[in-house]
Formats: C-alpha cells, sequence, structure tokens
C-alpha cells in the first residue's frame, strides 16, 4: 500500500472512530416505588445506574434530540428533565398536579401531559418550562399519543372510559370516543389511520377510525388458565411497518402478539409479574417490558417472538425508554 493510502485509511479509522457515540444504546426505567430511574446497558443488559428523582416518577419520554429524558414525578407535582450525558436532573418544569404520562410534539417544542387530578391536557413549553394551556378532559386522564403527522394528540380518560381528539393548534377537542372500562393507553398506527385504545378493565383494545372516529374493531383476548378478570390490556406498540402489535396484559403476565392488520392473537409470551409498558430497541428487534410487581424488566426478541432474558430493576417499574 502506497503511502498515501495508508494516510487516507488512517485518516478514516480516526473519522470513524471521532464519529463513534460515548455510550451504547442504554434503558431507562421509571420505578415508583423507589422514586429512582434505573439506567441499564443495552449491549450487556447490567444496571449502570440509579438516580434518585421526584416522588412516584411514571410517565418517561425522551427529547427530540435525544439528549435529555422528561420524567412525569406524579406525587411531586412536576415534570424533571434528566441530562443524559451527566445522569442529572438539570431542570424542574411546572406541570400541574399530578402528571402521569405524557407525549412530545414532533418538533420537541411541547409536551402534552395528562394531569390526573385536574382531569386536564396541560400543553407545557420545553424552552420556558411552564404550561402554556390546559384543556379540559375526562376523568383521570393518562394514555397521551401525537399523531404521526404531529397535528392530533389523543388522550384516554380512565374513569370517563373515553379517547378525547385534541386538535394541537387549536387546542380544542374535535372527538369523545366512548371505549370500554378503564382506557389506559393510545397508539396510532404508523399509517395514521387507526387509534389503538387499551381498556384494562373491559379487558379488550378498540381499534378506533382517525377520521370519523368510529370504533371498528375490538380485539379480545383469551388465555387457557388465565381468567378473564386477569386480562387488563395496558400498554402496547406497533411494528414501524404497521404489521404487528405487542399488548402488554397486566396481571396475566402476559404479551399478547397481535397481527395488526387482521386483529387476530397469534401468540402470548410469558413475562414477568404484571406487565404494564413496552418499548422497542432501536433497531426494532427486542421489546423491552417493565413488570411492576416481579420488580423486573423482560426481553422479547420480536423475529423468534421469545422471551429471552429478565432483569431486575426497582421497586414497581413504570416506564421504559430506549436511548443513546
Amino acid at each position: 500500500m502506497s503511502p498515501q493510502l495508508i494516510l487516507r485509511a488512517g485518516a478514516f479509522a480516526a473519522a470513524l472512530l471521532t464519529a463513534a457515540p460515548a455510550f451504547a444504546d442504554r434503558l431507562f426505567v421509571s420505578n415508583e416505588k423507589d422514586n429512582t430511574i434505573t439506567v441499564v446497558d443495552e449491549a450487556t443488559l447490567k444496571i449502570i445506574a440509579t438516580i434518585p428523582v421526584g416522588a412516584r416518577p411514571r410517565g418517561i419520554v425522551l427529547s427530540k434530540d435525544g439528549k435529555s429524558l422528561f420524567i412525569c414525578a406524579s406525587d411531586s407535582d412536576e415534570v424533571e428533565e434528566l441530562d443524559l450525558a451527566t445522569l442529572k436532573v438539570v431542570r424542574t418544569l411546572e406541570s400541574g398536579p399530578d402528571p402521569e404520562n405524557f407525549d412530545i410534539s414532533l418538533d420537541g417544542k411541547t409536551l402534552f401531559v395528562a394531569l390526573e387530578n385536574d382531569s386536564t391536557v396541560g400543553f407545557l413549553d420545553v424552552a420556558s418550562g411552564k404550561t402554556v394551556k390546559a384543556v379540559p378532559v375526562g376523568v383521570e386522564p393518562e394514555g397521551m399519543a401525537v399523531s404521526p403527522d404531529g397535528k392530533t394528540v389523543v388522550d384516554t380518560s380512565e374513569t370517563t372510559s373515553m379517547a378525547h381528539f385534541i386538535d394541537i393548534a387549536s387546542g380544542d377537542v374535535t372527538a369523545n370516543v366512548l371505549v370500554d372500562s378503564r382506557p389506559r393507553r393510545a397508539t396510532w398506527t404508523p399509517d395514521g389511520k387507526f387509534v389503538w385504545v387499551t381498556s384494562e378493565v373491559g379487558g379488550n383494545v378498540a381499534v378506533i377510525d382517525a377520521v370519523s372516529h368510529e370504533v371498528v374493531h375490538k380485539i379480545a383476548f383469551e388465555i387457557p388458565g388465565v381468567t378473564k378478570d386477569q386480562i387488563e390490556p395496558v400498554s402496547m406498540l406497533i411494528t414501524p411497518e404497521g404489521n404487528t402489535a405487542f399488548v402488554a396484559l397486566g396481571p396475566a403476565n402476559r404479551v399478547a402478539v397481535v397481527n395488526a392488520k387482521t386483529y387476530a392473537v397469534e401468540k402470548y409470551l410469558l413475562v414477568g409479574q404484571r406487565v404494564w409498558n413496552l418499548a422497542f430497541s432501536r433497531d426494532g428487534s427486542k421489546v423491552y417490558t417493565t413488570n411492576g410487581i416481579s420488580n423486573d424488566l423482560s426481553v422479547i426478541d420480536v423475529a423468534a417472538r421469545k422471551v429471552t432474558k429478565s432483569i431486575p430493576v426497582g421497586g414497581l417499574p413504570w416506564g421504559v425508554v430506549v436511548a443513546p
């Protein structure tokens, strides 16, 4: 090899090293009993940090630039910002009473916060840390999901048993859709045509047409040896291509694998006790579940549809996010 080629090869290798991220991907888990965030190295599945945060952390969401994690500290009545480079809480945002869960706008400028004790959805400006709008909704709002086009946010209100469609530009509620008892989460299909809503006590998932706001299908679950009252759908994920959904079934200790086109349940995966929230790995090859009663995290191989690992975390793990 000529000296020029050697120099070029060396420069290329140095550039790769410089461009490499400082960290492998990490899992962030909110532990509502311990008032902590557990940080797990995704490559080794070992705990690398435990971070004290506000009281009863539940919903967590990643900033659009991947540099911060926002945390609903429910019993502290605030949202906290965790800097992912230093793993320190650097800011407190004024959310309002009992923030339980939220989603973030496509431009990353606004957090849409379910304020459970206030029966409102707060529009929380990230830059100022202030709530700039409060939209009245049903009793005990929880699930929040921004549409793929960024124009609509859907809230689920547990006691009212409704999904509320909110126009983000105006703050107006454009539709109230009745679903079965105790809706917990809303998830948009990737094409933006439907919203799936889990009903924890109702035991099913309602599929809502995003234009007509009609419930067009309900997905039910039956597990041999598990009573109906133990099957409580809570959180769910839909793969980016829109073909498969994973639905956490709470105290049934299962995740249902659902064909997102035909709505057929194809498999049940046994995970930890009271499976709660779910997150995809960034490459989509794994699903991570928080299991509130067994205080652990389960790892699901998406292609194999198999649970491969259980990782102890903190007390009553609730939310999970994958970040750099």
